[in-house]
């Protein structure tokens, strides 16, 4: 589909408030975008402005460090110390905020650190949609504007005065974060460079860039900073104080590129992204852009909050992973060296033990040439640290979170035919981080066939050996179909037998999953609603259905009435002590705990039992209970973009359980009628006539005209275009 878009956006000098060109009836997506749903509550997402994809997210942050402030911002907070470019969507890790802005007025408002100097606001005189944030300081009297574009963020500031004065803090550090050293360096009259390094999650990040100015320094100074590390106590370039006659227009436009490889990199960006100083200019390009993105899934009919939920959520698939190589397509990777990528992107920001489940399969439906260039960044990543990435940011590794979920998304793609990557390296770097047997387990895993419990290693501090058996077994069935398909038959023998040591850790007596020691002997005093170290984030409750390549071997090791019969407990039995849940355990039905990864399949698993109706009716009651179009919409941690792909999926009334095998379990439409528009040229259409509150209910399912009697419809026949029609019943 070829989207006509809202090309006109009109600008006010004096309050900047941007209107949009109504005068086609083509939809606007990036304005039903609301980046503030989930900023508030435990989504920990940020609603600053940002590309598709983009290396760039420039937003606001309150100030203060917290578990509600991971991303920066806190919609309950009503301060504002800076605008930094760097963010992450939804993680419980804690860090970035760098090259962080702030414009000012005499005299300045400043508290104790960590807050530091700061300005108050309100969310009355807030505004923000895909690609766009304007905030008023309330003690400055100055407005703020925000918009970027891959790799460089535009901000434009309308001052009271003719005079303007701007901070940079090179040395700002919240949560996680430690500034380790900053450099600063005056270009010419309106542009600086300079560097900030650190260490917190993202381990040794080194982030580069190069601002200009619309006018011209009238001074500037430096404070340092001292900080104390390794190698002694030493000084370095802190606030950065600039000083600026703007004249009668009142407005200075800032314009930053980033880079991971060094100011001249940063200095590329920004003459190749933003070579002028027309912030309309560069709002109305990632604007465009925005609403191609979006406008790849066309929804019809349901109401406003349901498509502002709907395009919210899509919109936040497509903020991370995020691009992480120069416009040259240098990069810095994780060997702490420069490379380039050749005919491909190169992306960080993966957070994959999440993102494995929805988003990256959403990814081969809506923009699948990305996700060659993902896999092509997964081998060089192996090339470059021995093993594929298990949650990198910044060109480093975090190692955060268990499995080797690369392997899901490089199987899924190559099933798919997707993406224009070397099929033997990648099988060769699925296989040898498959057999790293130094790291998490994995030799121990080898060798009894499941991960001990009562054994650690250097990566196993928080142990979660249950949770690494079942991950594993998952990511090597997917080792094993993709050499299955490349003709490597001993190789896929191997992990074919591999993946099904899920069945080791399976006690027929408690009729759950449970940890099982060095000896072989099962945890004594097992309580499956416990939260145990040995269960990742989750009890065994969740991580029993960890099973999604082989659910109908699940059914047969458990029997089908206790399959049965434990799934309906699962949404229905109640946690006893509700106040007493991890932080990780939110959006609770039951035991089901939708604010955490590992159960967003179970939902889905009723259509392998003959009963579908509950898959529909829990899918429903999930996207109309827990995605609501307010700040506390989202029901737990974002994820980059996993929570939201369960959403968009589910919306258009499917979902992938076993994400490598190209197949999607049908649940329930929530509109009308939903337009996939697909990279080849064609439309896949999923109808639901009658689909309404109570109408939840699938009564009968036609492909192309045709009775469709599976649960589940292929990628291929997404693929071949047509349309899907279900006929909604109470």
């Amino acid at each position: 589909m070829k989207i006509k878009i809202l090309l006109l956006l009109l600008t006010t000098a004096m309050t900047g408030c941007t209107c949009i060109n109504k005068d086609t009836d083509e939809t606007d997506y990036a304005t039903l975008v609301n980046p503030l749903i989930g900023t508030d509550y435990t989504g920990n997402v940020y609603p600053g402005a940002q590309a598709p994809f983009g290396m760039v997210q420039l937003s606001p942050d309150n100030g203060l460090p917290g578990w509600d402030r991971i991303a920066g911002y806190y919609y309950p907070d009503s301060t504002i110390a800076g605008f930094s470019h760097t963010h992450l969507s939804g993680t419980g890790a804690r860090d970035m905020y760098d090259i962080s802005f702030l414009p000012v007025t005499e005299p300045l408002r400043e508290a104790e650190q960590p807050l530091g100097v700061h300005s108050r606001f309100t969310h009355d005189n807030e505004y923000c949609h895909a690609g766009y944030y304007r905030v008023h300081l309330t003690d400055y009297n100055i407005n703020v504007e925000l918009t970027a574009t891959e790799r460089c963020g535009i901000q434009r500031y309308t001052f009271p005065t003719d005079s303007a004065t701007v901070l940079l803090n090179l040395s700002k550090a919240m949560n996680w974060d430690a500034t380790t050293n900053t450099h600063i360096n005056i270009v010419d009259s309106c542009t600086i460079e300079g560097y900030r390094f650190s260490n917190g999650w993202a381990r040794n990040q080194k982030v580069y860039f190069r601002t200009r100015f619309s006018h011209p320094f009238n001074s500037i100074h430096i404070d340092s900073t001292k900080i104390i590390s390794s190698n002694g106590e030493h000084h370095i370039p802190g606030i950065i104080s600039m000083r600026f006659a703007i004249g009668a227009e009142r407005q200075l436009t800032l314009c930053t590129a980033l880079s991971g490889t060094g100011c001249e990199g940063a200095a590329l960006n920004l003459a190749s992204e933003a070579p002028h100083n027309n912030f309309d200019n560069y709002l109305q390009q990632t604007h465009a852009k925005w609403n191609e993105h979006l406008g790849r899934i066309e929804v019809i009919g349901g109401s406003h909050n349901e498509r502002v939920c709907f395009y919210t959520a899509l919109y936040r698939t497509m903020i991370a992973p995020t691009l992480f190589c120069d416009t040259d397509g240098k990069y810095r990777g994780p060997d702490d060296r420069i490379h380039t990528a050749n005919g491909w992107e190169n992306y960080s920001t993966f957070s994959l033990w999440d993102t494995y489940r929805a988003a990256h399969p959403l990814y081969t439906l809506i923009v699948p040439h990305r996700t060659g260039d993902m896999i092509n960044s997964f081998i060089a990543f192996y090339k470059q640290h021995g093993r594929l990435p298990v949650w990198n940011m910044w060109g480093s590794e975090t190692d955060m979170m268990i499995g080797y979920h690369s392997v899901p998304v490089i199987t899924d793609a190559y099933l798919k035919g997707i993406g224009d990557f070397n099929a033997e390296e990648a099988l060769a770097a699925c296989v040898a981080t498959a057999d790293n047997d130094e790291y998490r387990g994995i030799g121990l895993y080898k060798q009894s066939g499941y991960v001990p419990y009562d054994v650690e290693d250097k990566y196993n501090a928080d142990n979660w050996a249950l949770s690494r058996t079942l991950e594993y077994a998952y990511d090597d069935h997917c080792i094993a179909l993709m050499a299955q398909r490349m003709g490597k038959d001993s190789i896929a023998e191997v992990f074919f037998a591999r993946s099904r040591n899920y069945r080791n850790l399976y006690n027929r007596n408690t009729t759950f999953m449970q940890p099982r020691d060095s000896k072989g002997n099962f945890q004594p005093s097992f309580n499956p609603d416990e939260y145990t170290p040995h269960i990742c984030e989750s009890n065994a409750w969740h991580y029993t259905w960890s099973v999604q390549h082989d659910i109908d071997g699940l059914i047969e090791l458990m029997g089908r009435d206790i399959f049965a019969r434990k799934l309906d407990s699962l949404f229905t039995y109640s946690p006893a002590d509700k106040k007493g849940l991890p932080i990780f355990s939110t959006g609770m039905i039951g035991q089901y705990a939708h604010g955490n990864e590992p159960g967003h399949h179970s939902i889905y698993l009723f259509n392998r039992i003959g009963e579908p109706r509950k898959t529909q009716y829990y899918a429903s009651r999930v996207m109309k209970e827990l995605y609501r179009n307010t700040p506390d919409g989202l029901c737990g941690n974002e994820d980059c973009g996993q929570m939201s792909a369960w959403y968009v999926m589910s919306a258009m009334g499917f979902y992938p359980v076993d994400p490598a095998i190209g197949e999607y379990e049908i649940g329930s439409p929530l509109f009308p009628k939903v337009h996939l528009h697909l990279e080849n040229g064609k439309t896949f259409t999923i109808e639901a006539k009658g689909v309404s509150d109570k109408n939840i209910y699938i009564k009968e399912i036609q492909l192309n005209g045709e009775a469709h009697t599976a649960t589940f419809i292929t990628h291929n026949q997404i693929m071949n275009g047509g349309t899907l029609r279900c006929i909604m019943s109470n």
